[in-house]
This record gives structure tokens, C-alpha cells and sequence, in this order.
């Protein structure tokens, strides 16, 4: 009963945060709420749910203070030198836009957390999609999936929990997966490619003249297309239309006549996200002349930054604290007036309040699949349905599982649950732990996508895209994946 109740209680909170009939914060308490009293458990309700925002209360404050610091260092400045070379590498070509992203996603997952990549990734990235009217999920989809393949670091998390619950050395896990992870990394470029190609058809073939240099005039941005009135600060593109991407609202402007200024300049609708279409913040990250910048303090910024990311990787305080620390200082060096300091805060409370109540959402949803041993009862019929003639193949048959368990439970709950029940089954029909542990990693590129991930409302939260438009486009791409992965680790070898 539990185990259908489980199943069911996962499908009705993706249907209706899809369909849009919930929002996602709405989603994630009250569904898990009617479903602990179904179940007969409603007196625990209160346990369940205090239990799981104690566990999830450090990543909420990280995400707090981590949003707040890269907030300031997007007002003062530290990633336009970024965003600028991007611009000029991707000369306004939609395809290049789309691969530029999955390699800053890939490059920056090196620290091993999720949350900071997705921040730095959509701050570099976001004004080039607004400003060139591109699909925004196209761009959380691509920084998700590259990100949970490049999670299977040793320090990102999968890798550790599974050589811990198997006792086994996590480099013995990590190192002979390099050439099907590689696989996989290289299945995310593909796939953004294609991917920018359609952007490229769906917007026409831009180029972009001296745009920085016309940032400097007033409010319009210059995209000029191929025949386009550079002189005029016209829009021009070849061909384009309001054409939508994987069911998130697009928008496109086109024209190449005199009228069609108005349409860059934010008359457009709006793009993969709900988010208003005049609201024009993202183009403040390549707006030379914003107020809160701060060049004569550029490399106390970037020293910083990169101090913070090498204590966060080297594990020196808790990352809550190092993030609070940073976020303190940033404010007080860059803003020593209080009035501007609360400027700052106000600025990005938007952010904060929708990505850490999503995450204290997300902990009732996990304190009751917990509580009231749903996930158990899930684990338990996974593996019972299992037929006794895959015993030889129990690498696979891992490998398979993980992508959707890893997606509808948290890491925790797979590595420590689940793996040591499919090793000790691998075990009894001579597959060794460590393939099963190298197969478990492969459902990493879905993983990240999970509505129980914190990270993933960053990025969305980040990126004004509706969870459901990015959970809609993502999966199945993400699922593909690690399909990949899988497939590679077994023509390998590996598995």
C-alpha cells in the first residue's frame, strides 16, 4: 500500500507542477500533507516535516548567503569581463550561445557544488538569451545536464555516498568511469549543438556589431542581422517567428524594416519562463553605466571569490559558513554606506525568498516520503521485481534503476538504501561491488533535475523559468544522457 501510495504521491506533484495547475511551493506541502494523512500518520505530520527542514536547513542558509554574495558581485561587476568575452567568442550566433553554456556549466561543476554553478553559469549566460530572445530552458537544461554529469566527481557527492555505503575506495569507482563519464560529457556538447541549431533556425543567422560599444546609448541594444541598419540601431534578423521551444512560451523579435527597434527593446513576449517581458534586469550584467559598479575594487572582488571556492572546496568551514562570512564582507567592502547595503539586499530578496522556500518546501515532501517509509516500501518492490535471471546483469539493472530512483529520492536515500540491497544481490551472482557502484552513478545527469535537488530552484529561480517548463524540456534529455553513460560504461567494460 505504501509503495502505490508513494508512487502515487511523486506522479500527482509532477503532473500538476507541469500542467501548472500548483505551484511548485504550493506542490510540495500540501501534496505530501493529504497524502501523510491517506496513509494513517497524519498525528506525525509535524515530525515528518521538522525533521526534514532540519535536515535541510544548512543548504537553505547556504543558498541564502551564496545568492546575496553572487547577487553583489553581479552589482559590482565581477563577471562582465565573462559575459563580455563570451559575447564577443559567440558573436551573437544562437548555436555558439547554447555550446558556450554547457562548457562554462561543465568547466565551473569542477568545485563539486551544484548551487554555485548554476549561479555564475545563468549570471554569465542570462543577459545573452534575454537580449537575443532565446529559450530559456533551453539554457537550464543544459546547465542542469551538464552538471550532473560532471556531479560524479569524487568531492560532488554520488561517488563518495556510493564508496561509503559500499565500502570501497571512491577513486576505484571514479577513475575507470572517466571514459563513459567523457561519453557522456560529450553527449551534453551534441546535444547543445543541436539544440543551438534550432535556436539558430527558429531566430535566423544574427550578427552583432560593436555591441558593446553601443551599450553606451540609450536602453536599445543593437542586434543587427545580415543586411541589417547598423547606423540606425535597427534589429534585423534573417528569419524568426513566435515560435515556442519544448511548451515554454518564446518569444522572438523579428522585423527588418524601421518598426522593429521596438521589438529588442522589450516589447518581445517573453521566453521560457513566466517572467515579465518587460523587466529588463538581466541586461544590467552588461550595462556599463549601472550605479553599483565597483572597478577600482574589481580584484578585491575576484580574489575573494576565488578564496571563497577554494575554502569551499577544501572543506576549511562549513559552506553556510563561508557563504555568510563572504556575503558580510562583500556587502561591507563594496557598500560601506547602509542605505546601500540594504539597497543590495532588498534587490535580491526576490531570489532568496523563492529559492529557500522552495527548499523548506522541498523538506516536507522529503519528510514524509521518508517518515512514513514510502521510499523504503518503493526501494523494497524496486528490487523484488527484479527476476532472478538478471542476476548476471545486475550492473545494468542498476545502472537502469538509478536514473529514475535518483530522480524521485534523494542521493542519500539511494546510496544508503538501495545500492547495498542491489550489490549484496550482484554479489550472490558474482557482479562485484564496484560495478555496481560505478553503475549507480550513471543516473546523475536526471538527478540533478529532481524537484528534491535545492540547486535546481537556484537555477530556475535564477533563470525566471517555471519548474515545470524546465522539468517538461529536461528530462527527457537528461534521461538520454544517461543512457549514454550507462551504455558506454558497458561497451567499456566498465560495468
Amino acid at each position: 500500500m505504501l509503495t502505490i501510495l508513494g508512487f502515487v504521491m511523486i506522479a500527482t506533484f509532477l503532473v500538476l507542477i507541469m500542467m501548472k495547475k500548483m505551484s511548485p511551493i504550493a506542490a510540495l506541502v500540501l501534496i505530501p500533507a493529504l497524502f501523510c494523512v491517506f496513509v494513517g500518520k497524519g498525528a506525525h505530520l509535524g515530525d515528518y516535516v521538522l525533521e526534514g527542514v532540519g535536515n535541510l536547513a544548512p543548504t537553505a542558509a547556504m543558498l541564502m548567503f551564496a545568492i546575496v554574495y553572487f547577487g553583489v558581485m553581479i552589482d559590482v561587476g565581477l563577471f562582465d569581463p565573462i559575459v563580455r568575452g563570451i559575447l564577443r567568442f559567440c558573436k551573437a550566433d544562437p548555436m555558439r550561445i547554447v555550446v558556450g553554456t554547457a562548457v562554462l556549466a561543465a568547466i565551473v561543476s569542477l568545485d563539486g557544488d551544484g548551487s554555485t554553478t548554476f549561479m555564475i553559469t545563468v549570471s554569465a549566460m542570462y543577459p545573452l538569451y534575454k537580449r537575443l530572445k532565446m529559450s530559456l530552458v533551453v539554457m537550464t537544461g543544459v546547465a542542469a545536464t551538464a552538471n550532473g554529469v560532471m556531479n560524479t566527481l569524487p568531492w560532488g557527492g554520488p561517488t563518495a555516498r556510493a564508496a561509503t555505503a559500499l565500502k570501497v575506495d571512491a577513486a576505484d569507482i571514479f577513475v575507470p568511469m572517466i571514459p563513459a563519464l567523457a561519453c557522456g560529457l560529450v553527449a551534453v556538447f551534441i546535444l547543445s549543438y543541436a539544440l543551438g541549431l534550432r535556436e539558430r533556425r527558429r531566430l535566423g543567422v544574427l550578427s552583432l556589431d560593436e555591441v558593446l560599444e553601443s551599450e553606451t546609448r540609450a536602453g536599445e541594444p543593437v542586434l543587427v542581422g545580415a543586411g541589417g541598419e547598423a547606423a540606425a540601431g535597427r534589429v534585423s534578423f534573417t528569419k524568426g517567428g513566435n515560435s515556442g521551444s519544448a511548451g515554454a512560451g518564446s518569444g522572438a523579435a523579428t522585423g527588418a524594416g524601421p518598426g522593429s527597434a521596438a521589438g529588442a527593446a522589450g516589447a518581445g513576449a517573453d521566453t521560457g519562463s513566466g517572467a515579465d517581458a518587460d523587466a529588463d534586469d538581466g541586461f544590467q550584467g552588461l550595462d556599463p553605466n549601472r550605479p553599483t559598479l565597483r572597478p577600482k575594487l574589481y580584484w578585491f572582488n575576484a580574489a575573494l571569490t576565488v578564496l571563497l571556492l577554494t575554502a569551499m572546496i577544501m572543506e576549511w568551514l562549513p559552506i553556510p559558513v563561508l557563504f555568510l562570512l563572504g556575503a558580510a564582507l562583500a556587502l561591507t567592502v563594496n557598500f560601506p554606506h547602509m542605505p546601500d547595503q540594504k539597497a543590495r539586499i532588498a534587490a535580491h530578496a526576490e531570489n532568496v525568498l523563492n529559492v529557500t522556500g522552495m527548499v523548506f518546501a522541498a523538506a516536507v515532501f522529503t519528510g514524509v516520503l521518508t517518515g512514513t517509509g514510502m521510499v523504503d516500501h518503493m526501494a523494497d518492490w524496486l528490487v523484488s521485481t527484479i527476476p532472478d535471471g538478471m542476476g548476471g546483469q545486475m550492473g545494468l539493472v542498476t545502472g537502469l534503476l538509478s536514473i529514475p530512483l535518483t530522480y524521485f529520492m534523494s542521493n542519500d536515500g539511494f546510496y544508503f538504501g538501495v545500492l547495498p540491497v542491489l550489490a549484496e544481490a550482484g554479489q550472490a551472482h558474482g557482479v562485484s561491488s564496484l560495478e555496481i557502484a560505478r553503475a549507480s552513478i550513471a543516473g546523475q545527469a536526471l538527478h540533478m533535475s529532481s524537484p528534491l535537488v535545492p540547486a535546481v530552484y537556484v537555477l530556475v529561480g535564477m533563470a525566471k523559468v517555471e519548474f515545470g517548463d524546465h522539468t517538461r524540456f529536461t528530462v527527457k534529455w537528461a534521461v538520454l544522457t544517461s543512457l549514454v553513460v550507462l551504455g558506454a560504461g558497458i561497451l567499456f567494460g566498465i560495468i
